[in-house]
Parts: C-alpha cells; sequence; structure tokens
C-alpha cells in the first residue's frame, strides 16, 4: 500500500518531534565534571588563604560558586578513591592499597544507566600490581571499562612508568604506551577537552579527572626552566619544584574550565574541584601568616582536611562560603541527585550535597566518620568521628579540634562541660553503629 504524500509528511514530522523531545530529555540532565588533584591540602589554595596566591584559576572557581570549609578525605589516596566511587567507607569494601573490589557498583556505572557518557582520565591505581595482589590475599582490582566508564586515558593501570615528562598512558585502545615528548597532566587535560568537544551535543556526560599533579615526585613541569632538559629516569626530585607543580595543577584546571565556556556549556555543567588527602610532610605552605606542613598519611586535620569548590552557573550562587561538614562518601549520591535519581542506592552512606549546591533546604551532616586501615606501608589502622569541633577515635582518645588540631592534647571526657559530654557520646555511638555494619 502506498502512503499518501501527505500522510508521509505527517509521519515524518511526528518522527522528528519525538527525537527531539528525547534530546531535549537528554540536555537537561546536567553534565558533571569532577576534578580531584592529589595530595592538596587545604592550605595551598589561595582562596582558602595561602598568601603566596599561585591558584588563580581556582579562585576564580571559586568566586563563581561555592568554597567548602569543612571537607574531608581519608588520609592517603587509595582509601579515599576507592570511598569515593563507592559511596561506602573503607570498612565495608576496601580489599587493599591499589586496588578497587570489581564487585563494587561504582557512580561512573549508576550514572551510565542515567543515560550519562563516561570519562576518566588522569590517575587509576586501583588494578594492583604483583605485591598488592599478593599483599590482598590473591584479591585483585579493576579495570577503568569494568568500573563503569565508556572512555579513558590513565597512568598506572597495567604498568607504572612515569607519570609526568614521557608518560604511560592505557588508552582507549586498552594497552598502554610511553608517549615521548609529552607531559602526563597535558595529555589527560587534552583528552577531557576532546571529550568535551564530541560529545556537548549528545546528551549529558561524567567526566571524572583524578589528577597526577601535585604528588610526588618533585619535578620540572613544562612551567620550569629545567623541564626541557630533565630526564624523568634519574629520580632527581626536589621539593622546590612543587610551587610550579601546584601552578601547573591550576593552570590545567583553567583550561578546562575555558573549555566548556568555549562549548556554551557552564549552565548546564556542574564542575567540582577537590585534593584527595592532605599535602606531603615534604611541603611547608605560607598559610594565614604563618607556617603549614602537610600530613598526609596521617588523621590529623592536617592530613585529611582538603579544598572542595563547586561551581555552576545560575544554579550555585557566586561567592558562597560553606562551612558544612562533608566527606567522600558524599560525592556519589551527590551525582545521582544531580542526573535526577533522589532515591539513595541501597548501601551508600553519603548526604547528597544537592541542596545546598542549589540554596533549598536539605540534609547536612552533624558528624564525618572514617575507617582508616590502608593495608600498606607504615600506615597503622585508625577509626575515628568527628564534628567541626570535637573528634573521637574508636580507642577512646578525645580531641578538641578547635583547640588542639594537631590533636596533642588527649582529654578525658570527665573533664568536659555537659554539651561536649554529649557531642563525645553521639560521636561514640557513630563508630560504635559504623563497625558494626
Amino acid at each position: 500500500m502506498q502512503l499518501s504524500k501527505t500522510v508521509v509528511q505527517a509521519l515524518f514530522t511526528l518522527t522528528l518531534a519525538i527525537t527531539i523531545t528525547f534530546q531535549t530529555i537528554a540536555q537537561t540532565k546536567p553534565n558533571i565534571i569532577f576534578i580531584m588533584a592529589d595530595d592538596l591540602g587545604y592550605e595551598t589554595i589561595g582562596c582558602n588563604g595561602n598568601d603566596d596566591k599561585l591558584t588563580p584559576n581556582l579562585d576564580a572557581l571559586a568566586a563563581s560558586g561555592m568554597r567548602f570549609t569543612n571537607a574531608h578525605a581519608t588520609p592517603l589516596c587509595t582509601p579515599t578513591r576507592v570511598q569515593l566511587m563507592t559511596g561506602k567507607y573503607n570498612h565495608r569494601n576496601y580489599i587493599g592499597f591499589g586496588l578497587l573490589d570489581p564487585k563494587e557498583k561504582t557512580f561512573a556505572h549508576l550514572l551510565r544507566d542515567q543515560g550519562y557518557t563516561t570519562c576518566i582520565a588522569g590517575k587509576w591505581q586501583l588494578l594492583g600490581n604483583e605485591k598488592q595482589v599478593k599483599l590482598a590475599n590473591g584479591k585483585t582490582g579493576s579495570l577503568p571499562q569494568t568500573a563503569g566508564f565508556d572512555r579513558f586515558c590513565l597512568w598506572q593501570v597495567d604498568q607504572l612508568g612515569s607519570r609526568y615528562k614521557n608518560p604511560t598512558v592505557y588508552t582507549d585502545n586498552r594497552q598502554s604506551v610511553v608517549m615521548n615528548g609529552k607531559y602526563g597532566d597535558d595529555v589527560f587535560t587534552t583528552y577531557i577537552e576532546q571529550f568535551l568537544q564530541d560529545n556537548s551535543k549528545k546528551g549529558p556526560f561524567m567526566v571524572y579527572y583524578p589528577m597526577c599533579l601535585t604528588h610526588d615526585p618533585f619535578v620540572p613541569t613544562p612551567f620550569s626552566k629545567e623541564y626541557a632538559a630533565f630526564d624523568p629516569k634519574a629520580k632527581d626530585e626536589n621539593p622546590s619544584h612543587y610551587t610550579n607543580m601546584l601552578k601547573y595543577m591550576d593552570y590545567l584546571v583553567g583550561r578546562i574550565v575555558r573549555k566548556v565556556d568555549e562549548l556554551g556549556l557552564l549552565e548546564n555543567t556542574i564542575i567540582i574541584f577537590a585534593g584527595d588527602n592532605g599535602t606531603s610532610p615534604q611541603i611547608i605552605s605560607n598559610f594565614q601568616g604563618g607556617k603549614r606542613k602537610g600530613a598526609k598519611g596521617q588523621t590529623i586535620d592536617r592530613g585529611t582536611h582538603v579544598p572542595l569548590i563547586a561551581s555552576w552557573a545560575n544554579k550555585i550562587k557566586p561567592g558562597v562560603t560553606n562551612s558544612s561538614l562533608v566527606d567522600f562518601t558524599d560525592f556519589f549520591p551527590t551525582f545521582l541527585e544531580i542526573a535526577g535519581k533522589s532515591d539513595n542506592q541501597a548501601g551508600l552512606e553519603g548526604t547528597s550535597l544537592y541542596g545546598q549546591f542549589i540554596g533549598k533546604p536539605g540534609p547536612k551532616r552533624d558528624w564525618i566518620f572514617c575507617h582508616y586501615d590502608p593495608k600498606w606501608g607504615k600506615y597503622t589502622r585508625k577509626v575515628f568521628a568527628q564534628t567541626t569541633d570535637w573528634k573521637v577515635y574508636e580507642n577512646g582518645n578525645i580531641f578538641n579540634l578547635k583547640a588542639d588540631p594537631d590533636e596533642l592534647n588527649n582529654l578525658k571526657e570527665s573533664s568536659l562541660k555537659p554539651n561536649d559530654a554529649t557531642t563525645i557520646g553521639m560521636l561514640k555511638k557513630v563508630i560504635d553503629e559504623k563497625e558494626r555494619r
């Protein structure tokens, strides 16, 4: 049967309308970009009070959105990454240093279920080498393609190699290559810029950029006069290079923000920046008129307190300072709510930040919790819960964080004022309930 011209035209119009409707629905879901610098404590960022003002792009990002003053990671990289990607505290799913349990569902899996194209570039460190697998009693980690990511460009997947000059990079073709003449975080940033270009009109995307910067080795960057002659195999590092590493990290964040702006995506893209743990102890920052030494690996404030910035044009008011407590289980439910899935998934332990972002009433934390047992190096298990003022460890140690941020004076509960003793009792209950799960 031959259809009339009028019927054919009507069918075409209907098909076009349906297509446009689906595209419109897809585009209403916001894009998400999460950038996480490595070994970057709270004190390194200009807008947080660093006196050297080495981070103009991050300072501008904070001025355009919301700056958090009480965000805390775990003290070390892999525990933070596992917590971030799974939305669970480490005693529930941490199987060993440098390993992500392949049985775990990540935020990338669930965002992909919501129609997002997912991309990761930067540092992986979640598959594990032979030594790490042995320490984890034969358990193996995860590859990016099985952890929910559609696209990837990463250092430290199936090989180690250099992370900075002449980096070893695991690419979309699922093998590692040495990229002579390149700089690692330049490669990853360029990859993300191309991903943004390719997906700017295809519906929602999620980009996760766990940067290599500013982790040691402390070596020259392309901003350094020594860079051209530097041999990455020489293992010649010096903490004096940290300044340029910090500047270069900030420059690359600025490149990504500018690319989002050039593509006209700022109003439908939330950009979140954080550090993954405290700064290296080799680094001393000029901070708020004094000196602040990094304490990566330690559970004191200088080991866990990290920058957190969120910017979203016309959604997050510019220039907001937020003192709410945040830990790294909070990002998974936040991503889901941004994607339109407000019902929390079974097993997630965090509190969504979405309401705080857009200025609407929503849940806020009274406490944060940390089960820190990296199963690596000299670091030992420590479990604690804290408010902004008080901190309690599993062994009963009590510290007043306002008066004693370096935790030098262990207090007796009997010496506390009644209100403070009530807070301590609440934190002890948090530890008991979490550890029983």
